[in-house]
């Protein structure tokens, strides 16, 4: 039997929830951290996502002291995992990395994603792309019917690129915005690139947007993921947690 299809039975079992209805959205984000760990191998080597959903799950792997190495997708996921004691391993890693755990900002029904609210798409696409299997940890809230509902895509682009990206994201009939930090000053990946949030509708042809956005230069990549999700785990309000399917790649 297959691993998802051991962990689609195990999700239909007694007992299985994510917690009780009404919990807080850092319970159901402790129970999905904790059920990854499921597809997580001793000797394997593991990406690390960026953003609440992978932090649980980072916490999740500490707690579990399962031996893995692991590489992560932005300094902040990396000071967690190295604070609860998962061996984290350099780049090399990319070349033989089994499985990718990461958070989604929205799921669509084919199990395309947008990310990077959190800013860390562009290696988070990286590991992705490297991983043997990628796993995904939503809340049901996160699930939509076309991309694009939360209104906003972000793209990283290079600063001496800037005036040009915008330019170019405006001829595309985006609405780009430059991010900005809190407290003040543009916010800037670990890459040391700008975040520019393209404000946008529900996406009918994604991957015709991701084409012409990869076109611009300067651009170095956007937060559409397409066809690279193969498992998703999504915590209901009713307490469970569905998985949702591609299959092995």
């Amino acid at each position: 039997m297959s691993e998802p299809e051991q962990a689609r039975r195990k999700s239909r079992a007694p007992g299985n929830r994510a917690g009780a209805p009404g919990q807080a959205p850092e319970e159901r984000l402790a129970a999905l951290g904790a059920r990854a760990l499921r597809y997580v191998r001793p000797g394997r080597t593991v990406g690390l996502g960026t953003g609440h959903a992978a932090s649980a799950f980072i916490r999740a792997l500490g707690a579990a002291k399962i031996p893995v190495q692991a590489i992560a997708t932005s300094r902040a996921s990396e000071e967690l995992a190295r604070q609860v004691g998962v061996a984290i391993a350099g780049p090399e890693a990319l070349a033989r990395l089994d499985l990718d755990v990461d958070g989604a900002d929205e799921v669509d029904r084919r199990l395309n994603l947008i990310k990077g609210y959190g800013g860390a798409m562009v290696r988070e696409k990286i590991v992705a792309a490297a991983a043997r299997r990628v796993l995904i940890l939503v809340g049901e809230e996160k699930l939509v019917a076309r991309l694009g509902r939360g209104g906003k895509l972000p793209v990283e682009v290079l600063p001496f690129a800037l005036p040009h990206a915008l330019a170019e994201m405006r001829r595309l009939g985006l609405k780009p915005q430059v991010r900005r930090r809190e407290e003040g000053g543009e916010f800037l990946s670990d890459n040391g690139n700008l975040v520019v949030d393209c404000g946008i509708g529900p996406l009918s042809r994604p991957a015709r947007l991701e084409r012409q956005l990869g076109a611009i230069a300067g651009v170095v990549g956007t937060g559409l993921f397409l066809g690279i999700a193969d498992t998703v785990l999504v915590a209901t309000r009713a307490g469970a947690i569905r998985v949702l399917g591609r299959g092995r790649r």
